[in-house]
């Protein structure tokens, strides 16, 4: 498979159907760090993109809720890790 150029991916299996599928996500060559002030910034910014995409914004495994799970995000601030 070629690469997509994404840095995390996660499988995720379909209950009613059983049927796989891969969602890859987040930006290659890109480090996270969450609770800090660009962690804040990335959750502001994605917080704007739940309300203007609602249908990514409920689906658990979307690349959108999955990214914000990774820096942490509660809301438009940004979690430290402890």
């Amino acid at each position: 498979m070629a690469s997509t150029g994404k840095k995390f991916s996660k499988t995720v299996t379909n209950k009613s159907t059983g049927r796989k599928k891969t969602v890859r996500y987040g930006a290659k060559g890109y480090s996270i760090s969450p609770g800090t002030s660009r962690g804040d910034s990335y959750c502001a910014r994605s917080a704007g993109q739940m309300k203007k995409h609602p249908k990514a914004a409920k689906d658990p495994n979307s690349p959108l809720r999955l990214s914000r799970k990774k820096w942490k995000c509660s809301g438009s601030k940004s979690r430290r890790s402890t």
